[in-house]
């Protein structure tokens, strides 16, 4: 571990800590837009799952307010159109998300605590699961949740820190992010900015 807390200190001295600290002061924006512009970001977050983050970047702001307005078939067909992996299935979820839109508004201006607010994600919105539900609130500003994909995974297990699990159930996610949050303690970071470092050190981009 000690050679990764070396890398991401390095960073956390570089220009890049000034590009990681202006994406998360973009994200914490989101958060006190109107409800329209949070669930365009919680279609982005469903759209990602097994999908190319930097295209689905593309096709999200190419489509930007049809989220609020297509019918499903439109939307579908958009999706084809820009080359989206997931056509269908997606369209399907994002359209039935929409119609929980006000229900998403209340539980987010409710209070709940942080480990609630997640869990009504996963189990209210269909297409999302922990790693989407916690990138998801990531994007709209929450700091406290990990955003665990394969190039976290991978990049812990190339430095021993875990080795790669078979499956990720909920249990192992939630033990991977206890030991991602003992990490971002021991370099000052909570968990939406070590995310961002980690997948700047995997991947040599800082995306959202």
């Amino acid at each position: 571990m000690h050679e990764l807390l070396n890398k991401i200190q390095n960073l956390k001295d570089s220009e890049i800590k000034h590009l990681i600290d202006s994406r998360l002061t973009e994200f914490s924006i989101i958060k006190y837009q109107q409800i329209e512009t949070i669930f365009k970001e919680l279609c982005f977050c469903i759209m990602t799952a097994n999908c190319n983050a930097a295209k689905c970047i593309e096709v999200h702001e190419h489509i930007e307010d049809g989220f609020l307005t297509f019918t499903e078939i439109e939307l579908a067909d958009k999706f084809k159109e820009l080359g989206y992996r997931f056509p269908n299935i997606r369209s399907s979820f994002i359209i039935e998300a929409r119609e929980n839109i006000s229900h998403l508004e209340d539980i987010l201006k409710s209070g709940n605590d942080k480990n609630n607010l997640r869990e009504w994600i996963v189990k209210n919105i269909k297409g999302l699961g922990y790693k989407e539900a916690s990138h998801f609130l990531r994007n709209i500003g929450y700091t406290d949740y990990a955003i665990i994909d394969f190039h976290i995974v991978d990049l812990l297990a190339k430095y021993n820190i875990l080795e790669k699990p078979k499956t990720m159930t909920k249990t192992k996610y939630l033990e991977i992010e206890n030991l991602l949050k003992s990490i971002g303690n021991k370099l000052d970071l909570n968990m939406a900015e070590l995310d961002l470092y980690l997948w700047f050190l995997e991947t040599g981009k800082v995306l959202k």
